[in-house]
């Protein structure tokens, strides 16, 4: 139940240059989809809400992520301190097998690896970047 005057966090939002190659990223790294009428159209077809505004909602219909078409982004120099990271998403997996496999498919995506701690003993963890610079972790954790 939610306490009168207090927001309830829908959604987090990520700016992008690329809005559909952004959300089919983190469409297929995370298993969602797209809210209904945003799927990509045909091939030639055209992408009017690519050119603006992505849902991506998790499968049981949950809002999840947007991605917003930008004309400019700054993107991300961390860990250099010239353009902070702003904003970061952190996931999780059970193992370290699958810290690895997930490491394969955010590069197979399109992904960039940032840091790699995957060797730490306490918190095993990895660092990428998504296709726009965004800064997020996929780290062990058995919570």
């Amino acid at each position: 139940m939610q306490t009168s005057g207090v927001p309830a966090l829908r959604q987090v939002v990520l700016d992008s240059t690329n809005a559909r190659v952004t959300a089919e990223f983190w469409r297929e790294l995370l298993g969602l989809a797209y809210r209904a009428g945003q799927e990509p159209p045909p091939p030639g077809e055209d992408d009017a809400a690519g050119r603006d505004w992505l849902n991506l909602r998790t499968p049981e219909g949950v809002p999840c992520l947007a991605v917003q078409q930008v004309d400019e982004l700054r993107r991300s120099t961390w860990p250099e301190p010239d353009v902070p990271q702003q904003l970061h998403l952190d996931m999780t997996v059970p193992e370290l097998a699958q810290l690895d496999a997930a490491h394969d498919r955010v590069l197979a995506l399109g992904g960039k690896l940032l840091l790699d701690r995957a060797d730490d003993e306490e918190e095993p963890l990895r660092v990428y970047a998504d296709p726009d610079g965004h800064p997020f972790c996929v780290f062990v954790s058995g919570a």
